[in-house]
């Protein structure tokens, strides 16, 4: 699912002389006359892609980390860049175009070691499941009633573990160890939670909360089980935290090994929760239903 926390993407043409063509404003500050000089590697190839060479001022502020959060945080960015920039080609592709591109930056420009599951979340918003099948991807809204999506949205919080990591590389010995089949059994018990969670998502029945709660862990004792590389005694304490002040159940998000549990609670035991796993931060999220969007655009 695509959740209410973004990354803000800003450009504007330079036209006054300036001693640069291209100035970068993010986690640190780049000023460069030559696209080849520019170090943030998404903002750069894009642009050689796309053969722009308008001299642009760009600048990135973003609700959370925007690297090593676990929240699809760098597939998020890339999908709200290209949006960007086709705006700016005066282009207008399709979702499933701008995912489509945006996982061909990060997998093949890029070389990273990332999945294709992020870049649909960004690009599409809202809750839902993708299957993929070779080079087709089908994706399929979850069908819930607006009580069952209003109740999720409020029951959920994200706890910071403080730790930032790369997703490449946590990642790294999870691809290993699938390609040598060494955890089929467990991906195939990830596989099957997802039909469940679907089930218990549009059927709604009255104990269906809990009943997620207890499917998050669930999915999080076996993630935790494809890689050393996923937790380790301090994310385990800070689970063990979370389960302590009555939560429904919680999971870390992303490859692993540091940024956020997503924790589903009651909303009355969050203050607990903040007491339990001082001084990590809690965040209250909410469902984002539109996905990437472009908020203003100076040349219409």
């Amino acid at each position: 699912m695509a959740i209410d926390k973004y990354i803000h993407i800003a450009a504007s043409k330079v036209i006054s002389h300036q001693a640069f063509n291209y100035r970068l404003s993010y986690a640190k500050l780049e000023y460069c006359k030559e696209l080849d000089e520019i170090e943030h590697p998404v903002i750069r190839e894009v642009l050689k892609s796309f053969g722009l060479d308008d001299r642009l001022d760009i600048s990135i502020i973003s609700d959370v980390p925007a690297t090593g959060s676990g929240l699809g945080s760098s597939s998020a960015f890339t999908v709200g860049f290209l949006r960007m920039v086709y705006a700016l080609k005066g282009l207008k592709p399709t979702k499933i175009e701008l995912a489509k591109k945006a996982i061909e930056v990060e997998r093949e420009m890029l070389k990273e070691n990332v999945g294709v599951q992020d870049q649909l979340h960004a690009t599409f918003g809202g809750i839902n499941r993708f299957d993929f099948k070779d080079t087709s991807i089908r994706i399929t809204p979850l069908q819930m009633k607006s009580d069952v999506m209003d109740q999720l949205s409020r029951s959920m919080v994200l706890v910071h573990t403080g730790v930032s990591r790369r997703a490449t590389t946590a990642v790294a010995s999870q691809i290993e160890a699938t390609r040598s089949r060494s955890i089929d059994t467990e991906l195939s018990e990830l596989y099957q939670l997802v039909g469940e969670c679907v089930s218990l998502l549009e059927d709604g029945a009255s104990d269906w909360l809990p009943r997620l709660g207890e499917m998050l862990s669930a999915s999080w004792h076996i993630k935790r089980s494809l890689s050393k590389a996923v937790s380790n005694s301090d994310l385990d304490d800070i689970f063990n935290a979370i389960i302590g002040s009555s939560a429904y159940g919680a999971k870390l998000c992303g490859a692993g090994g540091g940024g956020f549990f997503l924790t589903l609670i009651d909303p009355d035991r969050v203050k607990e929760l903040e007491a339990r796993v001082a001084p990590l931060a809690v965040m209250p999220i909410t469902i984002d239903v539109d996905g990437s969007s472009i908020v203003y655009n100076q040349s219409r």
